[in-house]
């Protein structure tokens, strides 16, 4: 056992897993995109919606897309903060059918372009981000992960692979519009060795997102 799982992860709040754990699926969201959103929608279900006030899930959510440190001081003011800088933010309570209780969805704008994800705490700041645009996954960020729109054709995904190097520890793709020949591809690396210019420049690419691996839970 080791000495995170003794003593958990240094964080600011009540809860590894109401707090800490929301704070890292809004975290996750801020990193994919490398930026502030320009508008942020959370759909809270089942614990996470009871729990959004008396153990502060909302202000965690507010902190991970401001990109706060987990043991900032500051996470109680997230609101103040997010309305500060001009953010537009908003809570739903949903129930999300048959996920996690402490699961949440994050619907955002971001430079004219939308996206959803969706991620469940399961303990100990421990997290799964189990959607990414409707394509089912299961992410534990403890990889660097590539995250790609790209066209629904024949040797798509040979063509991004080719820009890799490094060993692929899990790989997740789906189809999500059928008329616009659009696809997802999801690859966890054990490390960030790719050609982000290549990748860029490859004409099957639509757009393309990097989230570097979080080390909070010693990975």
């Amino acid at each position: 056992m080791g000495l995170l799982q003794i003593l958990g992860p240094v964080m600011v709040g009540p809860s590894s897993s109401h707090t800490l754990g929301a704070m890292r699926i809004a975290k996750f969201v801020r990193k994919f995109i490398s930026n502030l959103p320009d508008e942020v929608h959370f759909v809270l279900h089942g614990s996470f919606a009871m729990t959004a006030e008396g153990h502060g899930t909302k202000k965690a959510l507010l902190a991970g897309i401001l990109d706060l440190d987990y043991d900032d001081e500051r996470i109680a003011q997230s609101y103040t903060l997010a309305k500060q800088i001009g953010l537009k933010f908003s809570f739903e309570v949903a129930d999300l059918g048959d996920v996690h209780p402490n699961t949440v969805r994050v619907k955002f704008h971001h430079n004219g372009l939308y996206h959803e994800i969706e991620g469940c705490s399961i303990g100990g700041g421990a997290i799964r981000i189990k959607k990414i645009d409707d394509v089912d996954c299961d992410l534990n960020w403890n990889y660097d992960t590539l995250i790609i729109i790209n066209k629904d054709e024949p040797k798509a995904l040979m063509r991004i692979l080719s820009c890799v190097n490094a060993n692929i520890a899990n790989l997740y793709l789906r189809r999500i519009n059928i008329l616009q020949r659009r696809a997802v591809t999801i690859i966890e690396l054990d490390e960030s060795k790719f050609n982000v210019e290549k990748i860029r420049n490859l004409d099957v690419v639509f757009e393309y997102y990097f989230v570097p691996k979080d080390h909070l839970m010693g990975s």
